[in-house]
């Protein structure tokens, strides 16, 4: 799928829908900017549920926080819009997942986030991924140039 942007959503991305309800809503009738944070991280906890490692289970003794974001904001959305949000991986590290994750409601972008997650342990120290987890990231991954 091709928005009307320079980013492209490879095929094998990772796909959540969800509706613009009233609580996402500022009195101006559009999603208060942190919702989006709020429904990016549902789209990051479903991904990894999607791959068979819940977040609830990544968290016994250790933790996946988010070392770096950057989000970008291009249309407005309103109560009642369907937003089909995107996720794949641009690079994986040793104990790093770069994400891209982008929301469109049909062919409209809405927003895209880079985002930077840390597998650390219970010390708060980076530690390797798992083969397992690493061979479920393998099929959502798209290199790209940073």
């Amino acid at each position: 799928m091709t928005l009307r942007t320079d980013i492209t959503i490879p095929d094998h991305a990772f796909l959540r829908d969800e509706k613009i309800l009233f609580r996402h809503c500022d009195p101006a009738g559009i999603v208060f900017y942190p919702r989006y944070f709020e429904m990016m991280n549902d789209t990051v906890e479903a991904f990894f549920d999607h791959i068979g490692h819940p977040f609830e289970q990544l968290h016994h003794g250790g933790a996946v926080p988010t070392a770096q974001l950057e989000a970008r904001f291009t249309h407005p959305s309103r109560h009642g819009d369907r937003l089909r949000f995107a996720l794949w991986l641009a690079q994986l590290g040793k104990a790093s997942a770069h994400l891209r994750i982008v929301a469109s409601a049909g062919q409209e972008l809405r927003m895209i986030f880079r985002s930077v997650l840390v597998l650390v342990d219970a010390q708060g120290r980076p530690c390797p991924w798992s083969g397992d987890l690493r061979h479920a990231f393998k099929p959502y991954l798209k290199n790209e140039e940073e």
